[in-house]
């Protein structure tokens, strides 16, 4: 009973013919291969013609064109044969292999088609990379890009939450901008100002602050200084001498 998987790529199928397995052997491997029901098999190849005839193989010697034959065998699971182009009695040129495996027939890939294998398997594996890594990324406008993972939600939970300490801050950063603006308006108040757009621009009225006289302000050193005494007996009042002018100079007699 033989199995076929038809694809058009032989690379990709196989064959067997479970009536053969238990008999195979280096004798008749050629025979089994030979079957028609082998996709692998061409009837066209020097090997039916002889098959025909009724030869043996030692006469595909002597024939020029595609030829089957059984390049290695190791008893009682892999054989291998080779499809080969004679042009002479010591000249071929092989065309394909194909092994044996447990009477399963492969074909074996050539060079090229191990690298463009090799090639895409590689390319596949880096363009999924490339696709889970993009699938993590994420953006905002205001936050820029980060990356977010599928278990980061469940990290996040089981992770205790520390306290951030607050650290106090001063009026100046907490306000900065109004203090500015608030430092230079009292540095440079407006002269005029806009009731409505469009409308002609009022001066605005200073009112100017009332001036203390002098002496109504007394000097720190005074209010710092030390309280009255108690009253006592008053004392007399020191006798001041009317100022005189100087004594007049007296020229002398000689």
């Amino acid at each position: 009973m033989a199995s076929v998987d038809l694809r058009d790529n032989l690379l990709g199928i196989s064959w067997v013919d479970s009536g053969w397995v238990p008999i195979l052997n280096p004798s008749n491997v050629l025979e089994y291969f030979s079957e028609r029901s082998n996709p692998f098999y061409d009837r066209t190849c020097n090997n039916e013609v002889v098959k025909m005839q009724r030869l043996t193989l030692d006469h595909l010697n002597q024939m020029v064109g595609v030829e089957y034959i059984l390049l290695h065998a190791q008893e009682p699971i892999l054989y291998i044969i080779r499809k080969q182009q004679r042009q002479s009695p010591t000249q071929v040129i092989p065309l394909a292999d194909y092994y044996i495996i447990a009477g399963v027939v492969y074909q074996a890939p050539d060079l090229g088609s191990v690298i463009n294998s090799r090639v895409l398997s590689a390319v596949h594996g880096i363009q999924s990379a490339f696709d889970e890594a993009m699938s993590f990324c994420r953006y905002h406008p205001s936050k820029g890009y980060w990356w977010h993972y599928k278990d980061q939600e469940e990290r996040e939970r089981v992770k205790p939450k520390s306290k951030r300490k607050e650290e106090p801050s001063s009026l100046f950063q907490r306000q900065r901008v109004d203090t500015l603006l608030l430092d230079l308006r009292n540095k440079f108040p407006p002269t005029f100002y806009q009731p409505k757009p469009g409308e002609k621009p009022v001066p605005v009225e200073v009112k100017k602050e009332p001036e203390v006289p002098l002496e109504t302000v007394k000097p720190q050193e005074e209010r710092d200084a030390k309280p009255p005494a108690p009253p006592g007996p008053a004392r007399p009042a020191p006798q001041t001498t009317p100022n005189k002018p100087p004594p007049e100079k007296r020229a002398r007699l000689q």
